[in-house]
């Protein structure tokens, strides 16, 4: 069996609060929505899903504070991104 460890993550109490009401509505747990994420992130090699870039208190994150810049064609560094994650082949 897998030895099994304990982390600890920092994030805003808020947004903690805010999840632990959604999942806790729902019959579960933020630490068990983050344990299925993380093994469902394993299974998919990746992201289980696409996120999208949210408005948080009016204010918007990312892409839309202008912190990264979005090219037109996005499969423009395709081959960039499978080097950078999976390595010379």
């Amino acid at each position: 069996m897998a030895k099994e460890i304990t982390f600890e993550i920092k994030m805003d109490s808020d947004v903690i609060s805010r999840a632990e009401s959604i999942y806790s509505s729902m019959g579960t747990s933020l630490t068990e929505v983050l344990r299925l994420f993380t093994l469902k992130s394993v299974e998919e090699n990746g992201f289980p899903h696409t996120f999208s870039v949210p408005a948080m208190n009016g204010q918007r994150l990312g892409i839309a504070k202008g912190q990264f810049i979005v090219p037109d064609d996005i499969d423009l560094y395709n081959d960039d991104i499978e080097l950078m994650f999976c390595g010379m082949q």
